[in-house]
């Protein structure tokens, strides 16, 4: 095979059992200056990868790294003009974060330090069989998927408020949520972006999550990210990644959410909260398919599925100011609007008899008899927080052993006896709400099962 030549397998690679499923969806890059190595290297890797390119020296291996992101890079210590050791440590200065194999002959323990100072994650010495080589590629893999699924479920942890249930179905039998439904699995199959509108609690995650489920990247990573709750000094290394050194406290260098996702979707909630700054980065990440880290030199390319959602009219953010109008029409491909809890009639019923049959058996406690007074609460009910609000309802009265005095829906009744509008009935619950945890208003987001700053807002507009 010719020097640099790419040795591309097809996408339909079978994954060898005794070196994992992944080393088949992998991308490498070897880099030995010896064509009879190379050769070696393509012929035991090749058929049992996804993509495998090759280089004779560091400076072709530089301009590979250019183009494409490659999970594993493997690669001979010495070489004419640069040795493996300095030019990996080059590679993480300017942003390269695969892992590394370093190739050497030399099994002494000076060159053994300088390779994990460099970054390199294992080494091997020459010669050496095809096993061990296929042994130490399956070990970065795995260590690779490992290292982003940890970070990515610590930080869905840190960033969710309550417990996830059902977060992988899209429950009901109503058109409204039918003409959802159809949406999405229309729109799955394709790599078009997807904007997810609705108010808070009405499911957007969850339609997010179908949406990457019925997708050719079902098996590749799903990265939830909430826009809101990331500081928006740190929003941009969270995403992005920084290398060591790029700011103030960076110790060592780190990955970014976009690239946690490689191969996969990326579900960007609350996207109206987006800095007007981010979001000029985030624009030429949707154009140009590639990303720059913190305090790096390099970009880095990706191959992503994006999926947007928000509760805020965009159009209006536009308007004042607050979102740019070239990012709005870029991610407003395809629209699918979630709809309210109100709208879905017998899907109240439906959904709160399974949050009942799974919350009682997570916490350990009796369901809780819905009888017809409870149902018709539940129709008349317009619930402000929508699906999030019904199931912390259930989750209270399983803890109480029946459902509250102040459930909303004997609210809703009087109100709406009284002739008050819908307006009028959702500021009649919430200060209702606010007035039965002493003000606390993370507690009534809580109850409510809306965010603290919805309730922000609403107070201010009502002058409270």
């Amino acid at each position: 095979m010719a020097t640099g030549q790419a040795a591309r397998r097809p996408r339909d690679v079978t994954a060898d059992p005794e070196f994992g499923p992944w080393l088949a969806q992998a991308s490498i890059l070897v880099i030995d200056d010896e064509p009879g190595m190379r050769n070696f290297l393509v012929r035991t890797l090749g058929p049992r990868c996804k993509q495998l390119d090759e280089a004779a020296d560091t400076e072709e291996a530089s301009r590979k790294l250019d183009r494409h992101h490659y999970d594993v890079v493997i690669l001979d210590n010495i070489m004419p003009g640069k040795n493996g050791v300095d030019w990996l440590a080059e590679q993480r200065a300017i942003g390269f974060f695969s892992n590394a194999i370093l190739m050497t002959a030399y099994a002494d323990l000076e060159t053994a330090i300088q390779a994990l100072r460099a970054g390199a994650v294992d080494f091997i010495l020459k010669p050496f069989r095809s096993n061990q080589l296929l042994n130490a590629v399956a070990r970065c893999l795995d260590q690779m998927r490992l290292q982003r699924e940890n970070y990515v479920l610590r930080y869905e942890l840190k960033s969710t408020s309550d417990h996830v249930l059902l977060r992988d179905k899209l429950i009901g039998h109503s058109k409204a949520i039918s003409d959802v439904r159809e949406a999405i699995a229309r729109v799955a199959p394709l790599p078009t972006s997807v904007l997810l509108t609705g108010q808070s609690g009405t499911g957007k995650e969850v339609a997010a999550r179908s949406l990457h489920s019925l997708s050719d990247r079902a098996d590749k990573p799903f990265v939830p990210v909430n826009c809101a709750a990331i500081p928006p000094d740190m929003i941009e290394t969270e995403l992005f990644g920084h290398l060591k050194g790029a700011f103030t406290g960076a110790e060592s260098g780190r990955e970014g959410l976009f690239l946690h996702a490689q191969n996969g979707t990326l579900f960007l909630d609350e996207i109206g909260e987006l800095p007007l700054a981010t979001q000029s980065k985030l624009l030429r990440v949707l154009e140009d398919r590639r990303i720059r880290p913190v305090g790096s030199e390099r970009e880095i390319p990706v191959d992503l599925r994006f999926i947007f959602a928000t509760n805020a009219e965009l159009e209006k953010l536009v308007e004042a100011g607050r979102f740019r109008a070239d990012l709005f029409f870029r991610i407003n491909v395809m629209q699918i609007h979630l709809p309210p809890l109100k709208d879905r009639g017998d899907d109240v019923r439906e959904l709160a008899e399974l949050f009942m049959h799974k919350l009682s058996q997570q916490l350990g406690m009796p369901e809780v008899p819905m009888e017809g007074g409870v149902h018709k609460a539940f129709a008349r009910y317009d619930w402000p927080g929508n699906v999030r609000e019904l199931r912390n309802l259930v989750e209270r009265s399983l803890i109480l052993g029946r459902f509250p005095d102040d459930f909303g829906g004997r609210v809703g009744s009087v109100d709406v006896a009284n002739g008050l509008s819908l307006a009028d009935v959702e500021r009649h619950h919430i200060l209702s709400v606010l007035r039965g945890v002493g003000g606390d208003k993370d507690a009534a987001a809580l109850q409510l099962g809306i965010s603290r700053k919805t309730i922000d807002r609403k107070c201010a507009a009502w002058n409270v």
